[in-house]
């Protein structure tokens, strides 16, 4: 069986700032999104076999033939985003096949430097039975629940949490599930499935696969790539 994996990158990542779109900011000389693509190619052992990828509407053509390159032989399909995240990743979801496809993975192009070993950790968890799975890292920071005025109400045991991932990976028709009951304020599809009642398992993630949200994430994603071009 294969994987397919769908990125939505048709944001803005107004956080980020300058006019170019988020997954489309350069870092070492190529847009996240093509560091991203990249990463889910490296993962062999996943068998990526169809990969669609959700972009600004009017970008779909040059998008293609910048991707095309880094595909190889799986099959990209570049389509106009829409909203909302979960939006685009609904639309993408409806190209992904509905026969030989045993894992969906989506995947934030601004995560562009996740580890091949982490990718490949959420695929095997899925094809081993899993219905949900998010790569998550421990939370090193006191975490403070606070009121609708900014008072502190509670302080979570942090050991009891994480911070999650991605690709997330997904069982086919639990994805399309969670996407068709129409739940609404989800900030990722694994929030969807537990809305459903789902399982969602966690493995190992990795500190490289940082989000890439303000300036100074820019200049760490240099610093990483800068050394692993010395690896």
């Amino acid at each position: 069986m294969s994987t397919a994996a769908i990125i939505p990158a048709a944001g803005l990542g107004l956080r980020l700032g300058g006019e170019t779109p988020k997954a489309f900011r350069e870092v070492g000389g190529d847009a996240l999104l093509v560091h991203a693509v990249r990463g889910l190619k490296a993962a062999s052992a996943a068998d990526l076999v169809c990969l669609v990828v959700a972009v600004p509407p009017g970008t779909e053509e040059t998008v293609t033939k910048e991707l095309t390159p880094y595909v190889g032989d799986t099959r990209l399909l570049v389509v106009a985003g829409g909203a909302e995240r979960s939006d685009s990743v609904r639309t993408a979801l409806e190209l992904v096949p509905v026969e030989g496809i045993d894992c969906i993975l989506v995947h934030d192009a601004a995560r562009a430097f996740v580890p091949v070993d982490a990718i490949e950790r959420v695929v095997a968890a899925v094809r081993a039975g899993a219905e949900a799975v998010v790569p998550a890292v421990a939370v090193t920071d006191t975490i403070k629940q606070v009121g609708p005025t900014g008072e502190v109400v509670a302080t979570p045991d942090r050991s009891t949490l994480v911070a999650v991932q991605t690709p997330q990976g997904f069982a086919p028709d639990v994805l399309r599930r969670a996407h068709a009951a129409g739940v609404v304020g989800a900030t990722d599809d694994a929030m969807l499935c537990e809305a459903l009642g789902v399982t969602v398992l966690t493995v190992e993630g990795s500190p490289d696969a940082f989000k890439v949200t303000r300036p100074q994430d820019l200049l760490l994603a240099e610093a990483l790539l800068a050394e692993r071009r010395l690896v």
